[in-house]
């Protein structure tokens, strides 16, 4: 099955330098799929905590994938509670189609119940972006890519980061409004940017209307500017 823009620009984000990849919250498990056909050498763990939609994805793998049955396996749990320091090697975790507080605090129990696991994050959330990048930057995780995407008319952030330093020497720190997102490469790219950021200011527009006091992220917004690479 063909992945939508979304999950197969998630699947673009990984490489073959892992020993685990968690797809958390993985629904029907088409992006673990995905990365099974691409041969990587990881093992692929498909994480949801609804307990039919695991046991769908049990018989399907076994069916489609028998012959890699050493290569996944499935879990009925919280990504909260996923058993990183268990296993050795380096750690991907993929979390997406949460919101942004959810995702939060996620990822912070993941950091502090496995303080010494090599960890990286592909994030993926639905809202509250700014509020997130904040809590991420917090802590002190670092980023290693950001991109823009539209799937569906909806817009979507995917952040890449690491626990670890990435050596970069620029777009390591994250920014609470984003920053590489902002870069476009053709005119589809930066109107797909455009729309996002029009959007972007005009919700919190509407909140601080409302009497929420967000005008300093209405104005960090405001001050984004769009950027040809």
């Amino acid at each position: 099955m063909k992945l939508g823009k979304r999950l197969a620009q998630i699947s673009a984000l990984i490489e073959d330098r892992y020993t685990h990849i968690w797809d958390c919250c993985c629904d029907h498990g088409l992006l673990g799929a995905d990365l099974l056909n691409k041969d990587l050498n990881a093992k692929i763990h498909f994480v949801d905590i609804v307990p039919h939609l695991i046991q769908d994805l049990e018989v399907k793998l076994q069916q489609f994938y028998p012959h890699k049955s050493d290569q996944w396996q499935t879990h009925c749990l919280d990504v909260a509670k996923l058993p990183l320091s268990e296993k050795q090697g380096k750690h991907l975790v993929i979390i997406a189609g949460v919101g942004g507080d959810l995702c939060s605090a996620f990822v912070k129990k993941i950091l502090i119940d496995n303080p010494n696991a090599d960890i990286e994050f592909v994030l993926c959330p639905v809202h509250h972006l700014y509020a997130l990048r904040q809590d991420l930057s917090a802590l002190k995780l670092h980023l290693i890519d950001e991109v823009l995407v539209k799937e569906n008319n909806r817009h979507y952030e995917l952040l890449k980061l690491s626990n670890k330093e990435t050596n970069q020497t620029a777009f390591d720190d994250i920014s609470p409004v984003g920053e590489k997102i902002w870069y476009y490469r053709d005119e589809q790219a930066r109107a797909v940017a455009s729309e996002y950021l029009s959007k972007t200011i005009a919700h919190y527009k509407r909140i601080d209307q409302g009497g929420g006091d967000v005008s300093a992220i209405v104005a960090a917004y405001e001050n984004v500017e769009l950027i040809a690479k």
